[in-house]
């Protein structure tokens, strides 16, 4: 029995002699070097996923960060129990790898890493943690600390990620700013930092 692709055994299906059914898949043979990546992401963190965008794949088992490519994004959901034990509409994203094959070598079927997509970027952007953010009337502020002292300060926010704000306007990249300020911290009051 010849194979019909060139490539290495990633699979054994039927690991004992016996009887088989014509037709039944006995090995996965595949080309390690044709590889692909597929992550499934949330169906709502999938929306802004377009082809063509940047990637890296991060904790694969080397410090260095490899780069890759979204192919596509697949047009149907599926659903997936969360590790606590929640359904959630996922789709599958497929990314290509970029760089030197020789990057990539170490990676092989079904090896696990996290992946990393650019949906959006700009150059110099001020931003700040979206912990520090709190409603202030129908806008947004943040305590600012100038002088030991927390002063409320309004913000225009743009973007906005899983864990940082764009500030458009109200305040300038040398300022810090309080994150998760508790109810003991208001206008004037007397801060520290830890």
């Amino acid at each position: 029995m010849t194979s019909p692709v060139h490539g290495r055994v990633l699979h054994v299906l039927h690991k004992s002699e016996g009887v088989v059914e014509a037709g039944t898949a006995l090995i996965e043979v595949g080309d390690p070097r044709a590889l692909e990546l597929v992550v499934d992401v949330l169906s709502q963190d999938a929306v802004p996923i377009r082809p063509g965008m940047a990637a890296r794949v991060v904790h694969w088992g080397q410090d260095q960060p490899l780069a890759a490519k979204v192919r596509r994004v697949e047009p149907s959901a599926f659903t997936k129990t969360s590790a606590l034990g929640v359904d959630e509409q996922r789709v599958n994203v497929v990314l290509d790898p970029e760089g030197r094959p020789d990057t990539w070598a170490p990676l092989g079927d079904g090896f696990a890493g996290e992946i990393e997509i650019t949906v959006w970027s700009k150059p110099d952007v001020v931003q700040v943690p979206a912990s520090a953010l709190f409603r202030q009337g129908d806008g947004w502020a943040v305590f600012v600390v100038s002088e030991q002292r927390a002063l409320t300060r309004r913000v225009q926010v743009g973007h906005r990620g899983a864990l940082d704000v764009e500030i458009l306007d109200g305040l300038t990249p040398d300022e810090s700013v309080i994150i998760h300020p508790g109810a003991s911290v208001r206008q004037g009051a007397r801060v520290a930092s830890r």
